[in-house]
Parts: C-alpha cells; sequence; structure tokens
C-alpha cells in the first residue's frame, strides 16, 4: 500500500513539473547540444548542415578577429570586475553607516542599476561626448583640462566601458551591504574594546564573515564581463577600429550578419570552455580566503 501511494506521488511530481521539462529539453538542453553539432559544421541557419569536423575552430584561431575579440574582453574583464568590487564594497560601506536620511542614499545608490541597458547605454553617449559631454566639461572647467575622445577614441574607448560598468555598483553594494549587516556584532564590539581600529575590523572580521559574497560577486561579475554586448553594440557597434570588438558582440555579427551559424557556435563554446576554466579555478583557489560560518 505504501509502495503504490509512493509511486503515486512520484507520478503526480512529474506531472506537475511536466511543463517545466519540457521546457528545459525544448528551450534549454536541446539548443546547448545543437550548438555543439553545429560548431563542427558548416551552417547558415537554414538548411542542412555542412560536417567539416573542427575546420571552424581551425578557422577561429587563424581569424585575427577572435584574437581581438578575445583581448578586448579580458583588457575589459580584468579592469572592470576588480574596480566593480572596490567600488561596490566602498558603497556598501558607506551605506551601512548610521545616519537619519541613509534610506534615501541607499535608494539612490541602487535606482541606476534597474535602468535598461539601452537607456544606460544612450546616458553614457551624452555624458562621454567629446564636445559636450558632461565629464570633459568637467575636466576642462575645474582641471582646464581637454577631455578624451571616449568612445570616439580607441585608445579611450575600453576605459570609457570600464567606467560605463560602474554605473550599476549600487546592485553589488546593496547585496554586500546585506552581507555586512549579517556580521556578528558582538565580533566587531569585542574587537573594538581589545583596541582594534577601524582597519583591522575590516581586514580581519568583516571581510572574512562575507567572503562567500564575495566569491559569488566575482563569480556573476566574470560571467556579466564576459558576455558584454548591449552597451557595446549601441554605444559604438565594435568601433572604433574594432578597439570595442567585444567577444560576444563578434559571435553576434558572425551568426546573425553573417550568416556563419556554425562558426557563431564554435565562438560559443570556446567561451564556454574559458569562462569555466576560469571559474574552476576561482573555486578551487577560494578554500583558502572564502570562511562559512558554520563549516
Amino acid at each position: 500500500m505504501k509502495a503504490i501511494s509512493a509511486r503515486r506521488n512520484t507520478l503526480y511530481g512529474l506531472l506537475f513539473a511536466l511543463p517545466w521539462i519540457v521546457g528545459f529539453l525544448a528551450f534549454t538542453a536541446y539548443p546547448i547540444f545543437a550548438s555543439l553539432y553545429y560548431s563542427f559544421t558548416e551552417y547558415v541557419g537554414i538548411g542542412t548542415p555542412k560536417w567539416i569536423g573542427s575546420g571552424n575552430y581551425y578557422n577561429l584561431f587563424r581569424d585575427d578577429l577572435f584574437w581581438t575579440s578575445l583581448y578586448n574582453t579580458l583588457y575589459y574583464v580584468c579592469l572592470a570586475v576588480p574596480i566593480g568590487f572596490v567600488i561596490g564594497l566602498g558603497l556598501a560601506l558607506l551605506l551601512n553607516m548610521d545616519l537619519k536620511e541613509i534610506g534615501v542614499y541607499r535608494t539612490l545608490v541602487y535606482l541606476p542599476y534597474v535602468l535598461p541597458a539601452v537607456a544606460v547605454s544612450f546616458i553614457w553617449l551624452w555624458m562621454l561626448n567629446p564636445y559636450f559631454g558632461l565629464l570633459n566639461l568637467f575636466l576642462n572647467t575645474v582641471f582646464h583640462i581637454q577631455g578624451p575622445g571616449w568612445f570616439s577614441d580607441p585608445k579611450w574607448a575600453k576605459p570609457a566601458f570600464v567606467m560605463l560598468a560602474q554605473w550599476g555598483a549600487g546592485g553589488s553594494a546593496v547585496i554586500f551591504l546585506s552581507a555586512i549587516k549579517d556580521v556578528p556584532r558582538e565580533l566587531l564590539e569585542s574587537a573594538e574594546i581589545d583596541g582594534a581600529g577601524w582597519w583591522t575590523k575590516f581586514s580581519k572580521i568583516i571581510i572574512p564573515m562575507i567572503s562567500p559574497v564575495i566569491l559569488y560577486h566575482i563569480i556573476t561579475a566574470l560571467f556579466g564581463g564576459f558576455q558584454i554586448f548591449t552597451t557595446a553594440y549601441i554605444a559604438t557597434n565594435g568601433g572604433p577600429a574594432n578597439s570595442t570588438l567585444f567577444y560576444v558582440l563578434y559571435l553576434y555579427r558572425n551568426a546573425f550578419q553573417y550568416s556563419k551559424m556554425g562558426y557563431a557556435s564554435a565562438m560559443a563554446w570556446i567561451l564556454f570552455v574559458l569562462v569555466l576554466i576560469i571559474t574552476l579555478i576561482i573555486f578551487k583557489t577560494s578554500a583558502r580566503w572564502v570562511f562559512y560560518r558554520g563549516g
């Protein structure tokens, strides 16, 4: 009787989960394995794919634009992720201050994070305009410096995107703030009684206690950095002189502008393997610096 009841419950559970299972197989599992197959074919999106083995991967490693896009993306990730971490954590510490109007400040800091990427791109196109942008106007008025061309200058285009990435630092700041609020106050009070300064409390108590959240931030920021697309597509579309031709933007061009779906699928799998390796290295080394309470 119990066995029949258990089988019935299992059947009911599968029936309730069936819509998700079908959706997962149709819209997640199938595209993953299909793209792996297409990466070994010459495929334009319609018709029958032509098997070419490792031809797409061979051609990619001989493609100068592939290496340019990879370099641009790594440049962006190596700057945007650590700078974003410092700014996000710094904002979280400021937002943790005991002020009467702190709720207003937290709202203002978080507000830019919820703006659509399209709107953010146009805002920064205006702010970084070399002729009438706010930043160059500020540099000229306060420091009497002629500002650079930013998005129109190959030397300054990537740093401009690094700055643009910090627009959403309020999102990570709120997460860090939540983690800081969860640090046991008795630890901070005991350290203060023992004469510990703010830096000692920050480096020896706060950082270790929020280290799991730091790990989460690093992983998600890496994923977002390697997938930069919308802002680059709108602001520069890869220019000037391919200085902002990021990896996913070049993948998009191959797939939907050049109709080279097989080539784009190979790019997608190379990106997947690269991010997977970096993530595994981070997780492997995290045991040295991530502290889990109760673990």
